[in-house]
């Protein structure tokens, strides 16, 4: 079992990040918790590992007029779709800023839009760019740039809201799932702020646009305040209730450390401090560093989701997904799984915890572990006795202790490789 530090380390780094190769929980070690916590949420940091986006062009506008146009136009549409969720999958596996990829896949789930209706390729990485460039930011300019952002716009047809027959899509989900939670809005608050995006639009040659001649310029009531709100006023109305700031460390704390209610003290003290200026990086932060966050409640309180999985143990074996064609194309393993990036179920994300637990996904985890167990390098697994092996694997993967079940089941596995695969779909290793 590992030192207290090297536990609180690895544990650090499997949630704040994707996981730790032995190097980093020696480097975290030797510089200590806080100094490590704040080294991971360094934005000024630069990725000196970071994958170059690919060059997505913009999709020509239509569908065709022949048969043959669109199928041509939809054949390009799916392979620039491929090569966006692979080269974030890379992304997260390469980069040296792995909180701040874990971060964007936070806001990529909580302000969940998919390619599925969106079907521009390029809106898709530009909101992925957003989310990375500004989720460690001021929650309300994050905010206020999704709501013009264009796939979100489509996502949830503001391009369809007009002043004398709003569309209520965008105005109800910031609402129930961006801002301020169910239980602190009305219909009627819902119906108003409707209203107040009346007009706005995005369009493949200006971006993003207010049509005056469709917005709704009259007064609005919403949350108790009148006035003749626009969409802007409306989105810092929201930021700047207490609720808002509930919700957001709510869900943050739920990702990071274990599921707890708004109303819980711990959620209040964050929130509290949240509210002041809505730093994202100092709530998360603040979070890393609550002492409940090395609690057993925390430590045990989450399953790792699909791409955590995925990700981690990919960054922890040092196997770069596509290059190396990990079951010829990894997110085709996410998709087995129901996580691939880009592709959110709904509007409200991904499930959490226990979803992720069934019989299905265990047999498709097992597949890709023993395939991943294949293209490892794994001298340093090779040597010693099976204690000796159960001792490399825990420091390898990132697991404090295995159970005496978990032990016999990996010394019974056979060689190294096979050894490795039952590590890596132990309950040790697949709670997060």
């Amino acid at each position: 079992m590992p030192d207290q530090l090297t536990s609180q380390i690895t544990h650090l780094y499997r949630r704040a990040a994707f996981g730790a190769k032995p190097a980093d929980v020696a480097a975290g070690v030797a510089r200590g918790y806080e100094a490590t916590v704040d080294l991971l949420l360094d934005r000024s940091r630069p990725d000196a590992s970071a994958v170059p986006a690919p060059n997505i062009p913009p999709m020509p506008n239509g569908g065709g007029t022949t048969v043959e146009e669109r199928k041509a136009i939809n054949k390009l549409r799916n392979e620039l779709d491929r090569q966006v969720v692979d080269w974030w999958i890379d992304q997260m596996t390469l980069s040296d800023q792995g909180a701040r990829e874990k971060l964007t896949f936070f806001w990529h789930d909580h302000f969940a839009t998919s390619t599925n209706k969106v079907n521009n390729p390029d809106l898709m990485l530009a909101q992925n760019q957003l989310l990375r460039n500004l989720g460690g930011g001021n929650f309300e300019a994050l905010a206020q740039a999704v709501a013009k952002d264009g796939a979100m716009m489509i996502w949830l047809d503001s391009n369809q809201n007009r002043k004398g027959k709003p569309n209520e899509n965008f105005a109800r989900e910031l609402m129930e799932l961006f801002t301020v939670g169910i239980g602190n809005y009305s219909d009627e608050d819902v119906s108003e702020t409707a209203r107040a995006f009346t007009g706005w639009r995005f369009n493949r040659q200006g971006g993003f646009n207010i049509v005056k001649n469709q917005h709704d310029n009259g007064p609005k009531t919403i949350l108790g305040k009148t006035g003749p709100w626009g969409g802007e006023d409306v989105v810092s109305l929201l930021c700047s209730q207490q609720a808002c700031a509930k919700f957001v460390a709510a869900k943050m704390w739920r990702q990071y450390a274990y599921p707890l209610s708004g109303d819980n003290p711990i959620i209040t003290e964050l929130a509290g401090n949240f509210a002041k200026d809505l730093d994202v990086t100092e709530l998360l932060k603040s979070i890393l560093l609550h002492p409940q966050f090395q609690s057993t409640e925390a430590r045990q309180g989450l399953v790792k989701q699909p791409i955590e999985w995925v990700v981690g143990a990919l960054r922890q074996l040092d196997i770069r997904p596509n290059l190396l064609e990990v079951d010829n194309r990894t997110a085709n393993t996410l998709r087995s799984l129901n996580q691939e990036p880009m592709y959110p179920p709904s509007v409200g994300g991904w499930p959490d915890n226990g979803y992720w637990i069934s019989t299905t996904s265990a047999s498709t985890r097992m597949n890709f572990a023993t395939k991943l167990s294949a293209k490892a390098n794994v001298d340093w697994l090779s040597g010693g006795d099976n204690n000796a092996r159960l001792g490399a694997l825990s420091s390898r993967l990132g697991v404090d202790v295995w159970t005496s079940a978990t032990a016999n089941t990996i010394t019974r596995a056979g060689t190294p490789r096979q050894q490795l695969a039952a590590a890596l779909v132990s309950p040790e290793y697949v709670l997060n």
